[in-house]
Formats: structure tokens, C-alpha cells, sequence
């Protein structure tokens, strides 16, 4: 791995919270939301060569239906604009990150070659236009921007975790520069919106995170089993390609501010 690769400080052993003993009775429920999110991807791998003639609604309720069958309540606020070239941005902390930009705005994701292997949603991620970024190969970056652009000049939505990895959700990283750049050449918005995880009594949890050594089958399991999962995806006010005179203070006013409880207002809950 790149010495100039962004890392987080979050580890599973450090910063996610143990699960709690998992009673008999929940383990056929965890099976159950664990074959009902399989069958959900392997639905999308079925449709993906469908590509556009899929209606964007049901893309978005699609990627709701995944959370929500892994246990997990999503609540949004606010709205993305339905059509044009857009740069989606957000914080990451789990898999879950990935459905849930995309029941905001059906998107193009920014993703790292090494979820090209991840079983089924690395096939789901390939056949439905990810754009990969070689992170080991500087070099190639120039190039990534490039292809950004270009999507985003032909109107479709681009999204990316620009803090280049994942962090627990209780400590944030900073938004890199590079994808910026991409609106800035395509002469498009950026839509900023940040994502969080709660109980339903409303303390944040680290549960759903997917951080360093961790692997995905063990964050499947965590999910799983968890109760009461609530993703919170607070969509920010877009901000026009000329609000920022470059890609570094467009970078600053994207990033989300470090607070654990936004606002929650015209909220959608989807059960």
C-alpha cells in the first residue's frame, strides 16, 4: 500500500461496539435478514444489464429495501436534485454508506478496485457503472478525475467518500481534494450529505462500522443482529460549481461538521 493513502485510526478491537450475546431465538432472524439482503443483490446483478430503462424511484427504493432487510430503519432529510450531472459526497463508516447514497440519488459510485472481489455486491458494483480507482497507483489519478468529469459533463450522478476510508462514525477524517476537482471541470454541483448510526433510543453506535482489519462478513453479522439499527442521511444544501474558487475550499465547505445529532426535520422514516 501507498505511503500517501488516507488511513483511519478506527480499528474493530479499538472503536466498534461488541455485540451483545446473541439470544436462540434472534439467530434464525439474523439468517433471515442476512438471505433476504443475498436475494436483493442477486436480484439487482439480474436487472444491472437492464442499465437505464430501470426507473430511478425504484433504484432508490431498491437500496432502501437492502437496509432495511439487513434490520436497519433509515430515516433521510432533505433531497438531491432527480436529474443533471452531481457530485454525491459523504462521510463513510459501514457498507451500508453505499445503498443509502443511492436511495438518495441513483449514482455512479467512486469505490476502491478491491471491492471488485467483494462476493455478489462486487458484481452488482461492476455491472451497474462504478467508476474504480486504483488507490496504490498515484498515477492513475489524473486520469480517474478525468473519467469523473466526463460522467458528470453527460449528466449522470457521481458519488464518493472523499475521506478516502472508513472511520467509526464517533471521529471523522477530512475530504480530499482530487474528486472535486471533477465538478469543478464539469462545471457541476456538489451535494454534501452525511450519514450516521443509532439505536432507537437515540445513542450513536459504532456498531454498523466497517474499519480497518475488519472483515465484511463479520460487519454482515454485527448488522445482523443488532437491534434497533436506525442510518440517519441528513442531504445538505447543494453547492454550485461557482460558490468555490478551488477544489480545496469546495473540499472544506462539503465536509460535514464533527456533531453527533443533526437536526431532524421533514423526515422521511422508511419502516
Amino acid at each position: 500500500m501507498s505511503a500517501w493513502l488516507p488511513t483511519a485510526p478506527c480499528t474493530p478491537q479499538g472503536c466498534v461496539e461488541a455485540p451483545a450475546a446473541v439470544r436462540a431465538l434472534a439467530l434464525p432472524r439474523a439468517v433471515l435478514r442476512l438471505t433476504a439482503v443475498l436475494l436483493l443483490l442477486l436480484a439487482g446483478i439480474v436487472l444491472t444489464p437492464l442499465g437505464g430503462r430501470v426507473p430511478a424511484s425504484l433504484v432508490r427504493r431498491w437500496c432502501r429495501w437492502i437496509v432495511r432487510a439487513a434490520g436497519v430503519r433509515v430515516r433521510i432529510t432533505g433531497a438531491a436534485a432527480p436529474t443533471g450531472g452531481l457530485l454525491l459526497v459523504a462521510n463513510h463508516i459501514s457498507w451500508l454508506d453505499i445503498p443509502l447514497l443511492a436511495a438518495v440519488r441513483p449514482a455512479r459510485m467512486l469505490a476502491k478496485t478491491e471491492v471488485r472481489h467483494w462476493p455478489v455486491a462486487g458484481a452488482v458494483a461492476a455491472r451497474g457503472g462504478t467508476l474504480f480507482i486504483d488507490r496504490d497507483r498515484l498515477r492513475a489519478l489524473p486520469d480517474t478525475v478525468a473519467r469523473i468529469a466526463g460522467a458528470l459533463r453527460e449528466g449522470a450522478a457521481v458519488a464518493a467518500f472523499p475521506e478516502g476510508s472508513t472511520w467509526c462514525g464517533r471521529a471523522q477524517g477530512t475530504f480530499r481534494r482530487a474528486v472535486f476537482q471533477a465538478a469543478l471541470d464539469a462545471g457541476v454541483p456538489v451535494q454534501p450529505v452525511r450519514i450516521g448510526y443509532r439505536l432507537s433510543g437515540g445513542r450513536a453506535t459504532t456498531a454498523p462500522a466497517y474499519v480497518g482489519d475488519d472483515t465484511l462478513l463479520a460487519s454482515l453479522w454485527r448488522v445482523a443482529t443488532a437491534r434497533g439499527l436506525i442510518a440517519e442521511v441528513e442531504v445538505r444544501d447543494p453547492l454550485p460549481p461557482d460558490a468555490t474558487p478551488d477544489r480545496r475550499t469546495l473540499a472544506r465547505a462539503a465536509q460535514p461538521p464533527a456533531t453527533t445529532a443533526p437536526a431532524w426535520t421533514h423526515t422521511v422514516l422508511v419502516a
